[in-house]
């Protein structure tokens, strides 16, 4: 028996949109929200742009850290400390989750960036 791949043209497309719509996020911060952990704000202005920065410019997508092919995660280290961030989908009311990630009128965004150890 061989393997086939069920996705479908149209969860492609789906999934392309999603990751632009976390990409815009990420790298203009414009179609959400952004949230910063006290344990990132903590290390001081300089040290939260230098992490903001990273977190615009990362691109080390692999199927371990994006197995849907989203881009809403990403880990790095930054002076021996272990930062992550994580995009969510949630509802227009941030209630519950987002019925469509991949429509921008039916979600609301949320990149958070955190240190590790607040996870």
């Amino acid at each position: 028996m061989r393997w086939r791949n069920t996705m479908s043209e149209n969860d492609t497309d789906r999934t392309a949109q999603i990751r632009a719509l976390n990409d815009r996020l990420r790298r203009e911060t414009s179609g959400g929200r952004i949230l910063i952990t006290p344990g990132v704000t903590a290390l001081g202005p300089e040290q939260v742009a230098r992490i903001w920065e990273t977190v615009a410019k990362f691109e080390t997508f692999t199927e371990d850290n994006d197995p849907h092919g989203e881009h809403d995660f990403g880990a790095f280290e930054i002076d021996g400390k272990s930062f992550m961030w994580k995009i969510d989908y949630y509802d227009s009311n941030l209630e519950f989750g987002s019925e469509d990630p991949a429509d921008p009128n039916k979600t609301t965004r949320v990149l958070t960036i955190l240190r590790s150890e607040e996870y």
